[in-house]
């Protein structure tokens, strides 16, 4: 994996990871439960994001040749 793979892929967890803590946290809120409630929903949201689909969606960069 090429330093630029290793970029792209880091990036994408990270929006992953902002994604699910914004959905987890806002499903949470809607629901009832106290900030704190859903800042921890939004903290499960994170630890559930599936790391094989974003690593098959990055796959690893080939040597030419």
């Amino acid at each position: 994996m090429t330093p630029e793979d290793r970029r792209r892929l880091a990036e994408a967890v990270r929006q992953a990871c902002l994604e699910a803590a914004k959905k987890g946290y806002e499903e949470a809120a809607q629901s009832g439960l106290c900030h704190e409630g859903a800042v921890e929903a939004s903290l499960d949201a994170i630890r559930m994001v599936d790391i094989k689909v974003l690593l098959d969606s990055h796959p690893q960069g080939k040597n030419p040749g």
